[in-house]
């Protein structure tokens, strides 16, 4: 295996990307992408598309380099959440996601180059639908948001390597189906719910009795420990876990596994031994922050290797 730059959430930011590759070496010419390495390779997180204003040039520079053969992709909860936006039920005739005042605000970049019933469109969606959840190497892991072996391997015993087909794509939008359930942990991590009398307001002031989890760290002893995107940690119970809890934590003797969506903000620093979350707000004001895997190191911290792209 050659070095490996990991990128994450790009969300429609191609003057970020642009300039993450050219930092790391990438150049265009017109036989393809290359790079002084020729053994060198990308692997691209997710999360494309919304937010930021570029989609279109963001999905085009990201095909290139995988039609190149420089580069491999894995799907994000945006690319997962279009798809539902984007698809009728066979049945019902409304769409797996609603067009809900909430959801066209979130997806409103996109549908701004891709109006809905484009055939630019359909073309976009299509190469969504060909993504993997999940991506594993020799070397190393990556998946949008959560790696929990269980969940991995039911996908992986029920899917063709990650993918989903098209009746599983609908089914992933069924609450009541084991796929939405899978589905919904590795693209937007897993929540749990507070013991009984417990809840809190997360940053838009909803009220909440799950609490999403930090599923790598293995030192987590309470719930304020494992918690993420608390905005008062003190709101929660400094009380220990269900033993069933603890016992989920990404293995410290395990490969390295990349991860973005959590949107995380200051330096980065790595998230355990061998777990890192990549994404500080890039789709916003953050940068674009990449990652250099470097073939023989021995976990995420021997190879860390980390540059900002502003």
């Amino acid at each position: 295996m050659g070095t490996v730059d990991i990128i994450p959430d790009i969300h429609g930011q191609i003057a970020k990307l642009r300039g993450a590759l050219d930092a790391l070496g990438w150049r265009r010419s017109p036989a393809g992408w290359s790079h002084p390495d020729p053994e060198r390779t990308i692997v691209f997180l997710g999360d494309f598309i919304d937010r930021g204003p570029e989609n279109r040039a963001v999905i085009h520079l990201v095909r290139d380099l995988i039609d190149s053969g420089k580069a491999r992709a894995i799907m994000g909860n945006h690319e997962l959440n279009a798809l539902h936006f984007h698809t009728a039920h066979s049945e019902t005739g409304q769409p797996l996601r609603a067009h809900s005042e909430k959801n066209l605000r979130q997806h409103a970049s996109f549908l701004a180059e891709f109006p809905v019933g484009a055939g630019e469109t359909h073309e976009a969606l299509a190469w969504m639908r060909s993504l993997p959840l999940f991506l594993e190497a020799e070397g190393f892991r990556a998946v949008h948001a959560c790696w929990v072996d269980p969940t991995i391997d039911r996908v992986r015993a029920l899917t063709d390597d990650g993918v989903l087909s098209e009746e599983q794509l609908i089914r992933a939008a069924d609450p009541a189906d084991e796929l939405f359930h899978l589905a919904e942990e590795i693209t937007k991590g897993p929540e749990h719910q507070l013991p009984d009398g417990i809840a809190f307001r997360d940053k838009d002031g909803t009220h909440r009795d799950h609490v999403r989890l930090q599923w790598w760290n293995t030192g987590a002893r309470t719930w304020r420990d494992i918690a993420i995107s608390v905005p008062v940690p003190d709101d929660l119970p400094d009380v220990p876990l269900p033993g069933t809890l603890m016992a989920q934590a990404y293995p410290a003797d395990e490969r390295p596994v990349f991860f973005g969506h959590y949107w995380l903000s200051g330096n980065p620093v790595l998230q355990g031994p061998n777990t890192l979350c990549l994404d500080y707000s890039a789709g916003k004001d953050g940068p674009l922050v990449t990652y250099e895997l470097h073939p023989g190191a021995e976990g995420v911290a021997a190879a860390m290797r980390l540059k900002l792209q502003l």
